[in-house]
């Protein structure tokens, strides 16, 4: 599952929405919209981020985060390291091979490490 996928599952269960009574109502197929909360489709676009945010009534701030939630809701991702320090690559491999191996916990403490600010 995406991190779009997921808010946007969460937001369907929370308003007690069935999948195929959303995708109905967001003119779209329930396998398009189950391909989305599952992370088996790529990012969604941006009219349907719009449709979505229209559809739930999300404005402002909000509507912002799910846009950022959709960008970085790509399930395969690659990473470009030509150029930057040989333990960058290693990072980037390492981080593919054991992705999928790692725990919630791990994963949350991995993200925080990465979301530091610059010396902080």
């Amino acid at each position: 599952m995406t991190p779009f996928g997921a808010r946007m599952r969460a937001l369907r269960k929370a308003r007690g929405l069935t999948l195929r009574q959303m995708a109905e109502d967001l003119g779209v197929t329930s396998a398009y919209l189950s391909a989305l909360e599952h992370g088996h489709r790529g990012r969604p676009s941006w009219l349907f981020i719009q449709r979505v945010c229209g559809y739930f009534n999300i404005i402002w701030d909000d509507a912002e985060a799910l846009a950022d939630l959709a960008k970085l809701s790509h399930p395969r991702v690659t990473i470009d390291t030509a150029g930057l320090h040989p333990k960058a690559t290693l990072l980037a491999n390492e981080l593919a091979r054991r992705v999928k191996d790692l725990d919630e916990a791990r994963i949350a403490r991995l993200l925080k490490i990465l979301q530091e600010k610059d010396g902080a």
